[in-house]
């Protein structure tokens, strides 16, 4: 009782004097419907079995697709509302979210706003994903009888060190959830050593293996000269290192792209600057004309500007590099170049995602140190027949790991029934 409402006091603290900044930095078109939202007035005509799925922001919503469309599919009088934190996983659930699924932003987590939100909502569900552990949130659902899940769980190093500290607090948490679907036996092991009954815990997979990104691959890509880099979700002080070894990669392989991808859009303009000051040539995605047949070939670097196209363009590259993997992030999703049986490289930082080193055990993915990243791509780039074996023993895992999203929707129907 006391630490929650010692939690709830610094939450409001911090909400006073940060709300005036979290409201100017939202996009002028978000920015009425966050602060309506964000204080529980959510405008939802009346349904019936509504399940209501939260996730963070891109990585999550993109995790959450597969489990929307089967559940849209198994329970089609179903409604579904997805909340976020992120504008960025805003855009990507009104965009990619099946058809009629609401989207909200997440109220803040303070007892009165929630109650204020769960009146309008009312699910029959609720499900946060990757432990996304809110505390205020997880009591009143729980209060109103409304089952709480975890799906895709996870809990990474640097999250499991902090809980421990906590877990006293940590303990009352999740003793408000139903049931704990977990990735893998690690993060099963780490949440039961936080509290969770053994009884709630099971084991189902990765969603992200059942993530599917669209069979078309973007139409500006069959403007790329051969071969073709592309480096996903890259983070500050990765581009850097990425662009020194095209340069150098360049003058042997004259005709080769480099697509890069940053992470987050507001760090587009950055990257844009970085690739001036090297002095090379270089296209905006937003700049390739719809009608690409229209257009010269392409043979330099392509500053990826488009939210919701990386997976897909995956499947038009030779070699991927993993972003946030050459930094202490933690790395990016291995699966999409794994979907379309690319080879990747990854750096040292891939913590967000342990089954990489499956990938590098079965010879699916390699991993680098900075030092090493230009002499692999160039290993890479002069044996087309390793590529190949690369990116068809990594689509060959995926295939695989699939089907932790069917083994989801059937816990989820002991619920609903």
């Amino acid at each position: 009782m006391i630490p929650r409402l010692i939690y709830s006091a610094l939450y409001l603290i911090a909400l006073i004097f940060l709300l005036p900044f979290e409201y100017r930095k939202r996009p002028k078109e978000f920015r009425r419907r966050w602060l309506r939202e964000k204080f529980g007035n959510i405008k939802l005509g009346r349904a019936s079995r509504l399940i209501w799925i939260h996730a963070v922001s891109v990585g999550e919503v993109m995790a959450a697709i597969p489990l929307l469309k089967k559940l849209k599919e198994r329970f089609p009088s179903a409604n579904l509302i997805v909340s976020t934190i992120t504008d960025t996983g805003q855009r990507i659930a009104l965009e990619k979210t099946p058809d009629n699924t609401k989207v909200i932003y997440l109220p803040f987590d303070l007892g009165f706003i929630l109650k204020r939100a769960l009146k309008s909502i009312q699910p029959s569900l609720f499900i946060a994903m990757e432990t996304e552990l809110w505390p205020n949130l997880f009591r009143e659902v729980k209060k109103q009888g409304i089952p709480v899940m975890i799906m895709n769980g996870r809990i990474s190093d640097d999250s499991f060190k902090g809980y421990k500290k906590i877990k006293f607090f940590m303990k009352d948490i999740i003793g408000y959830v139903d049931l704990f679907g977990m990735q893998d036996s690690v993060y099963s092991q780490r949440i039961k050593a936080l509290g969770a009954p053994e009884d709630k815990i099971k084991v189902l997979g990765n969603f992200k293996f059942d993530t599917k990104p669209s069979e078309n691959i973007p139409e500006w890509t069959k403007l790329l000269a051969r071969p073709v880099i592309v480096a996903g979700s890259t983070h500050r002080g990765e581009e850097d290192l990425i662009i020194a070894a095209f340069a150098k990669l360049k003058t042997e392989f004259p005709e080769l792209n480099l697509v890069i991808a940053p992470r987050h859009p507001e760090r587009f303009a950055e990257v844009e600057e970085l690739v001036k000051k090297k002095g090379l040539p270089y296209s905006k995605r937003s700049g390739i004309p719809i009608h690409p047949f229209t257009h010269s070939p392409i043979h330099h670097i392509i500053l990826l500007d488009a939210m919701g196209e990386l997976s897909s363009a995956y499947g038009a590259c030779d070699i991927a590099i993993m972003g946030g993997s050459f930094i202490t992030h933690g790395g990016q999703n291995l699966l999409e170049p794994a979907y379309w049986a690319k080879p990747a490289i990854c750096g040292p930082h891939m913590e967000n995602f342990p089954f990489a080193k499956e990938f590098y055990e079965k010879g699916a993915a390699i991993e680098v140190d900075e030092s090493g990243l230009f002499n692999k791509l160039k290993e890479l780039l002069q044996s087309p027949e390793k590529r190949n074996a690369l990116g068809n023993k990594a689509k060959e895992l995926y295939n695989e790991k699939a089907g932790a999203v069917e083994r989801a929707i059937k816990e989820i129907e002991k619920f609903l029934d």
